[in-house]
């Protein structure tokens, strides 16, 4: 009865982290799509990323003196967060996004 119950208790475990595991494959993908859908943006003028998502949310100067750009979004009640850096060139050179999927 011992051998069965551990059997059975290590089939659950091995259940248990293979679905963890497929979990973070989906959440690498999802944020992989994130960056590469945010990285076009990287390198082209403040314009294009206006046209393209609007007015920020919010704008103020950082401690290097560059312009930060951020838009707030909610899904499913979750707050995304994009952050764009542009440089004084009005061209953007970095971004941050946060709970984006």
């Amino acid at each position: 009865m011992k051998i069965f119950k551990s059997i059975f208790l290590s089939f659950i475990f091995l259940i248990l982290v293979s679905g963890c595991q497929t979990i973070k494959q989906k959440t690498d993908a999802i944020i992989k799509k994130e960056n590469d859908k945010l990285s076009q943006y990287i390198g082209q003028n403040i314009n294009k990323l206006k046209i393209d998502l609007g007015n920020p949310d919010e704008d103020y100067k950082n401690e290097k003196g560059n312009l930060q750009l951020v838009y707030n979004t909610k899904k499913y009640g979750i707050l995304c967060e994009r952050r764009f850096e542009i440089d004084s060139n009005s061209i953007v050179i970095g971004f941050v996004s946060n709970g984006c999927f």
